[in-house]
Formats: C-alpha cells, structure tokens, sequence
C-alpha cells in the first residue's frame, strides 16, 4: 500500500469513493533501487563540497582508513584481515582455490622489485586481459602508477599485512585497502603475477580492484577503457581501423607523448550482436520502430573464447600498446604492443627473431629496447598494426585533441543521474511518448574556442556518457545497457527557462547533435563544436523501462564556457500557491493559528450547501472513514487545532482541494481505467501546483506505481496530499524565506500531518 513521503507510513483499510483501488502488493508496488541509493548520493554531494573524493582527499572505501587501521594491527601485533573482503568464496567466485598469505607463499616477498614495469604483469586464469592490459601502460607513467599504486608500501619493517590502492571510480578518488591473502591453487598464484616469483605488486593491485567491483569473477570479462579511466580519471576515444583518420600514426605518438594509456584488440569473427534500430531524428516521420532500418553493433563479449592465429595475435584479446617509433633511414613506422599473457607474440615482420632487426645497428636496437625473450612484448610495423588490429582505444588524461598540436586548459563538470523505470526511464528518440521524460541537461555555450586560425564560430566540448555499477551488479543478472545521448538547441524565447522540455518540443523539434550510435559499452564518449547558445541534453538507454544510474561527465575547453545544469535535484523551486493556507505545526517554534467562526447570517447560499454535506459526512459516516488512510492525511493536513477534526472552513478548502486533484486525475484517465500511467505524473503533478527535482518525481513512482508503471487514484491522492503537508512543513518553518531550514532533533520528531 502506498507509504509515506519522506514523512510518515501510514496503513489503509479503506477504499476511495471516486475510483476503485486495485489491491497490489508491496513487491509490486516497489520496482528495484539500490538500498539507501538517495540517502548515500546526498551524503556524496555534502561530502564532495567538503574536499572528499579529490586526489588529495580520496573517499574511503567500505569506510576503511588505511592508516589507522594499519596503525590497529602493528599495536596488536597481528596482521590485517579485511573482514569486508573475506578469502571467502564470495570474493572469490570460485569454489576450488584457497588464500595464502605471500609469506606462505614465498620466503622473501617483496612489493616491488627493481621497480614497476610491464613485463611485472602476467595473466593467470582468470580472463581479465582487458585489465591488465590497461595496468602495462599504467607502468609507462611513473607519476600516474604511483596515484593508482602508492609508495612506501613493503613486505619488510613495519609491516601489518595491509595495503591500500586509489582508483577513479564515477567522478571520486576511492582508497581501497586490502589484507595480503592472494588466491592460490597448489601453492601457486593462480590469477595475475609477476615474472618474479617474489614480487606481489600486480597481484594486489588486482585484488584492490576485484574488491572494488565485489569478486574476482566480476573481472571476467571487459574493455580495457574501464580500467584506463579507473586509473586516470581521463576520458577515452575509440578507432575503428577501417574508419581511422590518415594521420592515426601521429595520433598515436602525441597520446604516449601527453601520457595517455593506449590498448587495442582484434575481433573475433562471431560476436554477440545488440540489434537496435536507427535512432529517428527529432523532426523526422513518428513511424512505428518496426519500419525503421536497422543497424548492427558489436558487443564487447565474444561468443567463443580468444583464439590464437597463426601469426601469433590473438583474437578477442586485449593488447597494450607501449611505443610508437620510426626508424629515420629507412623510415619504417614501428608499433610496440605487449601480449598480458607474458607469451604468446607476432612471429612476422620486426618481431624478436626476425631479419628486419639485422639492419639495425646496436644503438638504434638499445633505443628500441630491443630483445629476444618470450615474454609478451613485441614489435609489428604499423602496417602490419592497422592490417591485423581492428581497433584501438586512447584514454587521455585531458581531451586535447591529438589532432592538434596545442594543449588546452579544460574545465569538467560530473553530473549524477538515474533512469527510473515508471518516471525517467524513457528510451531513445523511437519512444516519443516517453522520451520526454528522460533527464535533462541544460547547457549554455557563452563564447567561441579562441583560435584565430579557425574563421568558424563554435565552442568545443566533449561529452561522456557512463553507466554505473553494472560489473558490481552482474551477479545480480545486469549487464551493460545500451546507451547514447541527444542534444537539442533551446531557442531564445526558452532561455533561463529551467523546467523540463514536455513531449511537444522534442516531437517538433530535431536533435543538433548526437552520439554517433546508441551501443552497450559502459562509457559513450564524442566530440562536439556548437555555436554559442543554449542547449538541452537528454541521456537515455536505447529502450524504455530500463532503470539504472549513469553519470555525464561534460569537457569545456575554456573557463569562459559556462555550463548550466538543469538538475533539478538541487536547484529545487516550490511554485505552490500556499497564500491562503494556515500554517500549522506542534512545536516550540510555531503555533496553531485559530481560524475566526464565521457567523450563520453572513453564510451565503453555497456556504450553506457546504454546511449541510458537513454536518451529514460528520456523523458515522465519517467515522468509519476516518481509519482510511486518505482520510487521516487530509484530516492532519488541514485540521488546525489539533483535535483530528475538521471545523467547517477546514472541510470546505478539502473538499474544493479533492475536486480540483479529482478533475486533473480524469485528465490524464483517458482510457476511464481508472489509473494514469506513471510517466504521465510528472505533469499531474505540475498540474496540482507542485514544481519538485527529480528525486522526488523518482521516489514518487518508486513509491505510488504498481508493477504496470500505473498510479490509481487513492495513490494519487495520498501522493498530493503528503507533497502538500512537505510544502507547507518546510514554509512553515523556513520563516525568513532564504530556502533552507535548520532542524532539532524533537522537530523531526514531531508530527507534522
């Protein structure tokens, strides 16, 4: 039955008597939120204005600080064993391994040795390629691997069996500390380790991020791009090999040399496929998506298992690539890639064994690092690269772009959001009616790119799409949605205009812009130069009714580009007439406010109309009704003396309150079902006097709608009066009107309907 909104919970054993109420139970009323999900993205924000989650100031994972509990296990003279990170089958995914300690595992561990570099990563059994390869050109960076791995960690003095790794982790810095039980099989590592038996560092960095992500078997599986951006905080672009630009060569220089990580892969020849239909432009024919072309795309996860070729290369795997040369008398372009595996390499053209390095002298081979040893690294021509390679990916620390020579100072802005199913879970373009009510992104572009050369007027920005926590949530039956986003230009008469675009604007008006292809990779990234001007953008899943939580990560390239965010969650407005309520409240800080009686001889013919369905609703009837909890709440809520009755000023304002929200509920009941559909209450709302963010529209149809995303009328009503009730609470105790309001803990407490 319907709960309370953020007030109070209230039970009902009554029936409306406008509508009949469709009994359903709680499990169908509730569709599925993460526990606490409002809560915890509140706490982040106050955190976050506080300095939390910055390089300097990293979230504590799980809550754990690493110093102190360091400090805890040097004291008790014990070693550290991370109960929220047990060597339990839990954390493993695995039944038949066990956890050693890497003192039981060697006689001299060490965290570190000679220091930290490629060929210090080794796959094991567990198909996470995509990870470490990513964690190859991590060790390229000595200033971005000790961010990811921090110093001064060791196996010798002072040691408590406890380390701690930062990764990136939805727009926070995150530090996970981790105990040193390493999964084992017959006394061997069985997942990541080092080409020395003694050296650990990898192999705990990989236990911090399958921590990170809940198991080790939630790694199974994934785009080296996740990793690259969980390392760095930077934003990656994609290179399909047919489609590369001329000059991918240089592109691929200027990435090593601005310290970018840079991984590729060669796909499989049968892939899962996510068949979707091509988006329809805003403007376009409304035709049904059945007659609409279709267009294929390539899942990340292969339908067969990574298969070697002859020459060597894997397909479905995971390379890193490490250099970019060119050898200046011959002017061959070379390609230095590593295979995660520490074996397995190209037997063609440059690579170790082959007649190609005869023509080198000495020096130019110690320039190249070159060697003859099987240990996964190897060098191809870039011909022979973009021939056997199918694509590449680029993760930047900034999103200079590689085509140009100059480096930019960029602003970024992070922005949460969540698809509600029932409320902002709308689909792509192909689903008018529910489109609309996707969130919504306002963005006002001020000034042109300052770039003399370009005659062009436009201002330069990359926008990034991710979904969140759906490799945590895999055990759970998720898997990645497929996503893409729109922008639309906001004409001038909209300007300022911060309410959310209705049905109609997006019906008669087309997309600006777009990503180039709605696609089930966690982050969706592109490139955009706009004119100066206002525009809205709307991130969506390519179907309707697919809930999750997403952030959208914006990149300006100037300071004077200035971004406006219409996320309602925190810029709330209250547009509701209250003028003519009387505030009521039981507390030290406010009184109730006496209405006068009107006398009988001013009564007016209407005045006595009400008196007389007063005085016969008072009797029993009324009583009987007054255990329903509608009643109840309209009773609190317009009762002014505290005695749960009603005089009759208070029973006539209900009344013209419960015709008014009677008529708007007929409106959106077109069919007579006697329920409106969910999406459809954001403008019920609206209808009834409320403006609310975006949190409350989610939690509205989290709470009120059934498992057919449909509201019935006792629901709507109970919603419009607990919103009434919120509004008139907080006003009555927001007395100097700036918007925000300071609580006691006895004035939470205290019944305020």
């Amino acid at each position: 039955m319907p709960g309370s909104l953020g007030l109070y919970d209230f039970s009902t054993s009554g029936k409306s008597q406008f509508f009949p109420k469709k009994k359903v139970s709680r499990d169908d009323e509730m569709p599925y939120t993460p526990s606490g999900f409002f809560c915890d993205r509140l706490i982040r924000e106050r955190e976050r204005r506080d300095g939390e989650g910055s390089l300097n100031k990293p979230l504590r994972f799980n809550g754990q600080d690493f110093n102190s509990l360091r400090q805890e296990c040097l004291q008790r003279k014990s070693l550290f064993e991370d109960d929220s990170f047990p060597a339990t089958v839990e954390s493993l995914g695995f039944k038949e391994l066990g956890h050693k300690s890497n003192k039981e595992i060697c006689e001299n561990p060490q965290f570190i040795v000679g220091g930290a570099s490629r060929t210090d990563i080794c796959q094991g059994d567990l198909g996470d390629c995509w990870l470490l390869a990513a964690i190859a050109c991590l060790t390229l960076n000595e200033k971005l691997l000790y961010r990811v791995v921090p110093q001064e960690q060791s196996f010798s003095e002072g040691y408590g069996g406890i380390f701690h790794f930062q990764f990136w982790r939805y727009g926070d810095w995150v530090d996970v500390v981790i105990d040193d039980r390493i999964p084992t099989f017959n006394n061997q590592l069985v997942f990541t380790k080092s080409a020395e038996r003694n050296e650990f560092w990898s192999a705990l960095l990989e236990k911090a991020y399958a921590k990170l992500h809940g198991s080790y078997e939630a790694l199974k599986g994934g785009n080296t791009t996740e990793a690259m951006e969980d390392f760095t905080g930077g934003v990656t672009e994609f290179y399909e090999m047919k489609e590369a630009p001329k000059e991918l060569y240089k592109i691929m220089k200027k990435a090593l040399e601005r310290g970018s990580l840079m991984g590729c892969s060669i796909d499989v020849r049968h892939f899962n496929l996510v068949v979707i239909q091509k988006m329809t432009n805003s403007a376009e024919s409304l035709e049904s998506p059945k007659k609409q072309p279709t267009r294929m795309y390539r899942s990340l996860v292969p339908a067969r298992f990574e298969t070697r070729t002859v020459t060597g290369l894997v397909k479905g795997h995971a390379y890193s690539v490490t250099a970019v040369e060119e050898h200046k008398e011959s002017k061959v372009r070379l390609v230095r890639l590593r295979n995660p595996w520490g074996q397995v390499e190209w037997n063609g053209p440059w690579s170790d064994n082959s007649k190609e390095w005869a023509t080198l002298s000495k020096s130019e081979k110690e320039k190249l690092q070159h060697q003859s040893a099987e240990d996964g690294e190897f060098w191809m021509s870039f011909e022979d690269f973009k021939k056997n390679y199918t694509k590449i990916e680029i993760c930047n620390l900034t999103p200079d772009a590689l085509e140009d020579d100059k480096i930019h100072k960029w602003t970024v802005s992070v922005n949460e959001g969540r698809w509600v199913r029932g409320c902002s879970a709308g689909g792509c373009r192909n689903y008018p009616d529910t489109f609309w009510t996707n969130p919504q992104y306002r963005l006002r572009l001020l000034e042109e790119d300052d770039d003399p050369e370009d005659n062009e007027v436009g201002c330069t920005f990359v926008v990034a799409l991710m979904q969140k926590n759906r490799r945590k949530e895999r055990k759970m039956g998720a898997n990645l949605f497929t996503i893409g986003f729109a922008i639309y230009e906001v004409s001038g008469s909209m300007h300022g205009n911060k309410q959310h675009m209705q049905k109609d604007f997006f019906l008669f008006n087309s997309s600006k812009a777009r990503c180039k292809s709605y696609i089930n990779l966690r982050e969706v990234t592109q490139r955009f130069r706009l004119s100066p001007g206002e525009y809205v953008i709307v991130p969506s899943t390519y179907e309707p009714h697919q809930e999750g939580e997403f952030i959208l990560r914006l990149f300006f390239m100037d300071y004077s580009v200035i971004l406006k965010i219409n996320i309602e969650a925190y810029n709330t407005k209250n547009v509701h007439d209250c003028k003519d309520f009387s505030a009521f409240f039981f507390s030290d800080r406010l009184y109730p406010l006496q209405p006068a009686p009107a006398s009988a001889g001013e009564e007016s013919e209407e005045d006595q109309q009400f008196r007389t369905i007063f005085q016969e609703i008072a009797g029993d009837l009324f009583s009987e009704l007054s255990t329903c909890c509608e009643c109840l709440l309209l009773t609190a809520t317009l009762q002014m003396d505290g005695t749960g009755r009603l005089n009759l000023q208070e029973f006539r304002h209900l009344w013209n309150k419960i015709k008014q929200w009677q008529g708007i509920f007929q409106h959106y009941n077109a069919d007579q079902s006697g329920s409106i559909n969910s999406y459809e209450m954001r403008n019920a709302v609206n209808d009834a006097g409320f403006r609310l963010n975006n949190q409350l529209y989610d939690i509205i149809t989290m709470r009120y709608a059934n498992e057919s995303m449909n509201i019935d009328f006792d629901s709507f009503i109970s919603c419009l009066v607990r919103l009434e009730a919120m509004f008139r609470a907080f006003q009555a105790f927001d007395q100097d009107g700036d918007g925000t309001i300071r609580l006691s803990v006895l004035e939470v407490r205290t019944p305020t309907t």
